[in-house]
């Protein structure tokens, strides 16, 4: 797997062991929490890191986001494009971002349907502060790694559809099924860093 596929998931994760995987030569890493990562990214400016965003991003704390994320990856509606737009805008900024689709209408994830983000298409291009690079999904967490194949497919096909190039899926549950359906990004957050204590 090419390194700059592998999305080091931070979220919960001390400074010091992301400089043990920065050491290691992984420099795209993700942060679940805009406070959190906020205080990750301040003590480790020193190093050449990339930081990614993938948690719920609530749009009062879009304010926050200042240039520090390279890639947003759980954009969920337009109203969130919309306000994102408005502050990159301020900040003379664009953002690049991926649209998460729910593609397996699971009530306790949110995201686009396929229906609402082909619909919503042409209005996304109007935002110029915003760039959509990519689309990214969580098939249901209690699946075999093989049931969720079905959708990596069905959102490699949409991105396709939809003529982008990056898919954020897979995680360390199943990144290598992702891989195989075309993933340009997975998630490893146990598979690097071990088992996370929450706090």
């Amino acid at each position: 797997m090419a390194a700059h596929q592998i999305l080091a998931v931070s979220k919960f994760q001390s400074a010091e062991k992301i400089v043990e995987l920065y050491n290691q030569g992984y420099r795209h890493f993700a942060e679940n929490y805009v406070q959190e990562a906020l205080e990750k990214i301040e003590a480790l400016k020193h190093l050449d890191i990339t930081w990614h965003f993938i948690g719920t991003l609530q749009k009062n704390k879009i304010k926050f986001l200042q240039k520090n994320f390279e890639y947003i990856h759980s954009i969920e509606n337009v109203d969130q494009v919309k306000v994102l737009n408005e502050k990159c805008e301020k900040l003379g900024f664009v953002q690049k971002i991926f649209l998460q689709v729910n593609l397996s209408d699971e009530n306790s994830k949110s995201g686009w349907n396929e229906k609402d983000l082909t619909m919503n298409w042409t209005k996304l291009a109007e935002f110029h502060s915003v760039k959509v690079v990519g689309l990214m999904t969580m098939p249901p967490l209690e699946n075999e790694p093989e049931k969720n194949r079905i959708y990596f497919r069905q959102l490699a096909q949409l991105a396709k559809n939809l003529k982008l190039s990056e898919l954020s899926m897979g995680t360390s549950h199943d990144y290598k099924i992702a891989l195989e359906e075309g993933a340009t990004w997975v998630r490893l957050g146990t598979a690097l860093f071990g088992e996370r204590t929450k706090k």
